[in-house]
């Protein structure tokens, strides 16, 4: 029930965020909301839950974003492990401590986006980082304001046990 609670509510934030950046014109960045949710299931879910849960939410974002097939789903996942492992190491209780490590996750996020893309040759040189930071800002406003309505909706409630990637 969560996993189908979870892809109700990325298509949800997905297609609010389309409508953001298409009405506010940014053209370079976007509001990267999926990477805020793989970042609070990282937080809060057990490891094979958050880790189905992560590769729906990317592949979500791969079929909405054109890039790539298995390129997010990929990162989604990666996204989840790393979370997990910073997850286990500091200590993350408010909106604003979980905005600014979803602002960590995000950069780790389009960091390997260009890193795969570049070596992929889908992407050329810098011209793939010139909006990662507005991005990374923008994201991080979105992770303050979801905070409270994914633990609202219990995304991940059940609170995982303290090895780094432990089940």
């Amino acid at each position: 029930m969560k996993l189908a609670l979870t892809l109700v509510l990325t298509l949800l934030f997905l297609a609010l965020e389309s409508v953001a950046v298409k009405y506010v014109g940014l053209g370079v960045a976007r509001i990267d909301v999926t990477v805020a949710i793989v970042a609070f299931l990282s937080l809060r879910a057990g490891l094979l839950e958050g880790a189905v849960a992560s590769y729906a939410v990317g592949y979500l974002l791969d079929l909405m974003s054109g890039r790539p097939t298995g390129l997010y789903t990929l990162l989604a996942v990666v996204t989840f492990l790393l979370g997990r492992v910073v997850g286990s190491l500091v200590d993350v209780r408010t909106a604003r401590s979980f905005a600014l490590f979803a602002m960590a996750a995000d950069a780790t996020h389009g960091l390997l986006a260009w890193g795969i893309g570049s070596v992929s040759g889908k992407q050329m040189a810098l011209s793939g980082l010139s909006g990662l930071p507005l991005e990374v800002f923008l994201t991080g406003i979105a992770a303050l304001i979801l905070y409270p309505l994914l633990k609202r909706f219990g995304l991940g409630a059940e609170r995982r046990d303290p090895g780094l990637l432990s089940p």
